[in-house]
Order: C-alpha cells, then structure tokens, then sequence
C-alpha cells in the first residue's frame, strides 16, 4: 500500500515553545564577586582612612617638636625647651596611652615610664635614657639654675625617638547617651 502523500496539515507538529524567562535571583557568580569585591573595597578604604586618623596625632607632636627646636635655636632658651618637651611629651602619653594613669606621674615615676618602649625593638630593654642619661633634664630642669648649658641636640634626638615609636592612637571611647 502505497503511502499516503504529507501535507502540513497531516503532519505532527507543535507549536514552538520557548523557555521560561531567566529570573533575576539567584544572581550568576559574577554578581556574587562584584558583590564581594565591593564590600571589600569600602572595608579597606575605611580601614585604612581610621589608620591614617589614629596616625596624625604622632605626625603633629613630631611638628610640635620641630617647632620647639625651631624657637631653642632661635632663643636659645633651656628652660622654655624643656617645659615644652615635658608638655608635649605628657599630652602624647596621654593620648596614646589613655589607660596607664600617666597623668599624674612626677619626677622619678615619669621618667621611668618614659623609659618604657612597649612597642620599639631598636631600644634596648634594659636601656634607661630619661630616668639615667639626658632625659633627666625633663625632671631636673626647672630646678637648674638660669644660665646652664644642655646638651639639647640629644635631649632632641632622644624625644624624637620616644615620639617615633609611638603606637597608634587607641580609638576614642564613645560616650553613652
């Protein structure tokens, strides 16, 4: 028997079908690690930008230094030098070391704060500068007579290094409202 002819309306075919639409969720991996990326990107800027902040305060007190070497080599002043070295000493210790109680350290007990370097490898720990070498100008100065030589350029070199090996500034306590 012969077969018998196909005509398209004969013939078993289905309309075309097309997918279902591709949803918005989940996202492809790509938008994942953009994601990611970006998260990642505003951490670290902000990181680095409360680095930079916690940072600063050392930078000012080494120009505060500078400054005051700046006016003893103007003035040649020995008294004013050291009354501005043990200021500035005092408010970088406070502010870098807010839970020591180093506010109200005088004389000896200062000084041998001062000599601790918590965070400095290139200082000796047995090394002792301020309570037993220059830095006992800080306690003994304002009882020197008016006319005294100083060896101020290691009395300098020696606040500088202190103010160098600063770590960085703890964040501030926010206050409970």
């Amino acid at each position: 028997m012969p077969a018998a002819p196909m005509t398209p309306e004969s013939l078993p075919l289905r309309d075309i079908h097309l997918p279902p639409a591709i949803s918005w969720w989940p996202p492809a991996p790509g938008w994942w690690l953009l994601l990611f990326g970006v998260v990642l990107l505003i951490t670290a800027i902000y990181l680095v930008r409360q680095q930079r902040q916690r940072r600063h305060l050392r930078r000012l007190a080494l120009s505060q230094l500078d400054e005051l070497e700046r006016q003893y080599d103007e003035h040649t002043n020995p008294r004013q030098l050291l009354q501005g070295l043990s200021r500035l000493l005092r408010q970088a210790a406070q502010l870098h070391f807010p839970q020591s109680n180093c506010a109200g350290l005088v004389g000896e007990a200062w000084l041998d704060f001062l000599d601790q370097r918590p965070n400095d490898k290139s200082f000796s720990q047995g090394d002792k500068s301020f309570s037993q070498g220059v830095g006992r100008l800080l306690a003994d100065g304002p009882y020197l007579p008016l006319n005294t030589e100083i060896d101020s350029a290691a009395l300098l070199s020696l606040c500088r290094n202190w103010l160098k090996q600063l770590p960085p500034a703890p964040k501030p306590q926010r206050r409970p409202r």
